[in-house]
């Protein structure tokens, strides 16, 4: 996890720095930025969902797990979809203390999390089944990831133009 906070710390920096050299209009300079997610439907039901960076530089997307609301950030450096405890019990996951099993590295240190799966992952129509997660305790996640295990069953992902793309 420690590697995932660098990585996406290294990612946020390197998508200011993209923005900084692409040329902007300069219509775009004089007016608010506006924070807004896009859903799409490309031809060929191709489905393709735009996140804008908040005022910290992350990608903050709305989705559900098995139809019920969930808050992510996008992280391409987690490799699984992390939930903290909290979040995980809306969802019916409540993992007994035996069932954390794996260590994680995160910003704070090891720490052990519990193995998850999730049926459905649903942002903004773009539907992934059987994705892997874990489930870490409140104090070492504040913020649920959304990680490779549902980002790498798309088509695309990419930062382009300000924004996180994710294409199905």
């Amino acid at each position: 996890m420690i590697t995932a906070a660098v990585m996406t710390g290294l990612g946020v920096f390197m998508a200011q720095v993209a923005d900084k050299l692409s040329p902007a209009p300069a219509a775009a300079t004089v007016a608010p930025k506006k924070i807004a997610m896009a859903a799409t439907a490309a031809p060929a039901d191709v489905r393709s969902l735009n996140i804008p960076r908040d005022a910290r530089g992350h990608f903050r997307v709305d989705g559900r797990i098995d139809g019920q609301r969930i808050a992510f950030m996008v992280d391409t450096g987690a490799s699984v979809v992390a939930l903290n405890e909290t979040s995980a019990a809306r969802f019916g996951l409540r993992p007994a203390p035996s069932e954390y099993k794996a260590s994680v590295s995160t910003a704070n240190g090891t720490i052990k999390a519990a193995p998850a799966h999730l049926a459905m992952v649903d942002l903004g129509g773009i539907v992934v089944r059987d994705v892997d997660a874990m489930v870490l305790p409140d104090e070492a996640l504040s913020e649920n990831l959304l990680g490779l295990s549902f980002l790498s069953k798309l088509k695309r992902f990419e930062y382009a133009n300000g924004q996180m793309v994710l294409e199905q």
